[in-house]
């Protein structure tokens, strides 16, 4: 009787040690103190290099806290946090991670539990409004939102004066005035308009969300294609733009970045973390400036200010130490304006805090841009960024959207091209 009762006694332990976080996904897990926390980002010349300045200003108060900051691929990233959520354990995962704001939701909705609500650690309403939508869930906010991806249209100064226009002449221009300008500039000149990824749609993004459209509807999760005017001009303007004669093709980041440092292309129209790309060709100093965004025509609340990219980051809530890496999310890029100026002075990293968007940095006269203040005009566009919900399904629909472009290309009428795009997302992904 009394091994019997040994026996059972030893059972109930090993069960409620199981039970307890011996596959380290509760919520005590993340409540147990550390004095070391793991953050997971990419690319090494932006997000880590802002990492490890906002590393060294926390340190200088919390001299007691590791921080290990660790470079992934963001691919990478979404499957590692894909594999570890879906196994039900937090082992192996980090405190931070850097997620992609068009991702953020499909993780906030397929693990609502992962997550640390961060609403005590910073405020919102100190952030660009278009950037809290994708950050918050049910009401609460779970990631402290990051850099801009602020659109522009860059654009060579001495191309574009060869053909007749001036800084002037491009400060309220919708797209069909663009190509009209690429027509222009490359019957003077030989250079193309654009380079463009067929397999790439940003150009689509920057687009429909200047109109305060999105692929979804408001919920995030209903298609809204075959009756979406925004995306429907968006894509005859891109056929327009191709059947032009201004594009350059390209097929991957290198010749991407290449069609402009080697005097190609006219115009880069993109988010605001090209300009070190574009500055690494220095011969080019002085010959380029950045102009706001061209709107629809077609769309009346269109406006000349867009997004491409952007992250935010999110502390996962059952690993040890979550109370410290929210504690140094809130008082880093949460709060910090000094270091805000200093991620603009060293990296030109853009954020989305609100108070920091006036003083020095932003103030400066950039000589590679002619003189021109672009982090100032850059910091006054992200405020009319308009707000739209990028939802769970952002890239799903994509992958269906760039095979039927390439239909509407070769001749498929428009409407029948979102009427089947329609088709299609919603048997995939309802």
């Amino acid at each position: 009787m009394k091994k019997m009762w040994v026996l059972m006694l030893v059972t109930v332990l090993l069960l409620s040690a199981c039970s307890s976080g011996g596959g380290g996904n509760t919520a005590s897990e993340g409540e147990q103190a550390s004095n070391e926390i793991t953050i997971w980002a990419w690319d090494p010349s932006f997000n880590i290099a802002a990492l490890n300045t906002a590393k060294e200003a926390y340190q200088k108060d919390h001299p007691d806290l590791k921080i290990n900051i660790v470079e992934y691929a963001q691919n990478d990233i979404i499957q590692k946090l894909n594999t570890g959520l879906n196994s039900g354990t937090s082992n192996g995962l980090p405190n931070i991670v850097l997620i992609e704001d068009y991702r953020s939701q499909s993780f906030l909705n397929a693990y609502p539990d992962a997550f640390k609500d961060l609403s005590s650690n910073f405020t919102a309403s100190d952030f660009a409004d278009y950037k809290l939508g994708p950050t918050a869930f049910d009401g609460k906010q779970y990631g402290v939102p990051f850099d801009s991806g602020v659109t522009g249209l860059y654009y060579r100064t001495d191309l574009l004066e060869q053909a007749g226009y001036k800084a002037e002449d491009l400060q309220d221009i919708t797209w069909d005035d663009y190509i009209q300008i690429g027509k222009d500039v490359k019957a003077k000149t030989g250079k193309d308009l654009i380079t463009l990824d067929p397999n790439d749609l940003g150009l689509i993004r920057m687009m429909i969300q200047s109109a305060g459209s999105w692929y979804s509807k408001e919920d995030g999760k209903t298609p809204d294609l075959a009756g979406n005017a925004a995306l429907k001009e968006a894509f005859v303007t891109y056929k327009a733009m191709m059947d032009a004669n201004v594009v350059k093709l390209n097929s991957d980041w290198s010749q991407f970045v290449a069609a402009f440092n080697n005097g190609d292309v006219s115009t880069i129209p993109t988010g605001n973390w090209i300009t070190p790309s574009v500055r690494q060709e220095a011969s080019q100093s002085g010959q380029w400036a950045v102009a706001p965004l061209p709107k629809m025509a077609g769309q009346a609340n269109s406006v000349h200010a867009s997004n491409l990219g952007g992250s935010s980051f999110y502390v996962m809530n059952n690993v040890p130490g979550a109370e410290q890496a929210a504690d140094f999310l809130g008082k880093t890029f949460g709060s910090d304006k000094q270091l805000y100026q200093d991620l603009l002075n060293s990296i030109g990293a853009i954020g989305t805090y609100k108070p920091a968007t006036e003083g020095e940095a932003f103030d400066k006269a950039d000589e590679f841009f002619g003189g021109q203040k672009v982090f100032a005009d850059f910091a006054k566009w992200t405020e009319e960024i308009p707000s739209v919900n990028y939802g769970i399904n952002t890239y799903a629909i994509e992958d269906i959207l760039v095979v039927e472009m390439q239909n509407f290309l070769n001749g498929k009428a428009i409407d029948d091209v979102l009427a089947d795009a329609q088709k299609q997302a919603e048997a995939q992904l309802n």
